[in-house]
């Protein structure tokens, strides 16, 4: 297995983030979407995955990769039936480049949506 990790170099040294690290605050970034039910696996038949991801599984839904211009994301979701895929997937786009360069200083290249699903929503 492949472990990449984002590589940052200030004066003092050097800042080795992990991508499970990456995981959790793009997955939380994500998730606080309006129109986003959850993270989906980015290999439901191979993970055995159909539900939402829980937390603790955010590292299942996200790919991460650096590139020579900065880090590259794939974030897999869900999204609730009667939203506009469109808008949801471009406001994830910010949020997650927004969330990567402040609070981890990664310089961000793309950030790439992909909707595994959309569920539909049980009214209370």
């Amino acid at each position: 297995m492949l472990f990449l990790a984002v590589s940052i170099k200030t004066k003092y040294g050097n800042i080795e983030i992990s991508n499970e690290v990456i995981a959790s605050v793009v997955g939380c970034a994500a998730t606080d979407i309006y129109g986003i039910v959850g993270m989906a696996s980015k290999n439901q038949i191979r993970d055995g995955f159909n539900d939402i991801l829980k937390r603790e599984n955010y590292a299942k839904g996200v790919v991460v990769r650096q590139t020579e211009t900065g880090t590259v994301v794939d974030v897999y979701i869900i999204v609730g039936y009667g939203v506009k895929i469109s808008e949801v997937c471009r406001n994830v786009q910010s949020k997650v480049k927004y969330s990567l360069e402040t609070l981890l200083g990664a310089p961000t290249a793309h950030v790439n949506v992909y909707v595994q699903g959309v569920k539909i929503l049980e009214e209370d």
